[in-house]
């Protein structure tokens, strides 16, 4: 379940080093402001799945995909993120 996760974070970072003509994830990189656009577009698609309980899944798998390449358009680190979630356990 992690590589999933894993493998989009090395899919973006690969990316954003070695663009591909065409690519929706560069397309996405290379624009911060469509990158935040959708984040909010997928996460209220989401919400509005969740409360129709319908394509909830493949709304879920769209914000995390779009959210995993706003954090890496913006340099936020996923490592630095578990870090931070890290020191919240109790």
């Amino acid at each position: 379940m992690l590589d999933t996760l894993e493998s989009l974070f090395r899919l973006a970072r690969d990316r954003k080093k070695n663009p591909v003509d065409g690519s929706y994830t560069n397309k996405l990189l290379g624009d911060k402001s469509l990158s935040k656009e959708k984040v909010v577009e997928e996460i209220n698609e989401l919400i509005e799945a969740v409360e129709k309980n319908s394509n909830k899944i493949h709304e879920a798998a769209d914000v995390f995909y779009h959210l995993i390449m706003y954090l890496e358009v913006n340099d936020v680190k996923i490592e630095e993120v578990m870090e931070e979630l890290n020191k919240r356990k109790k």
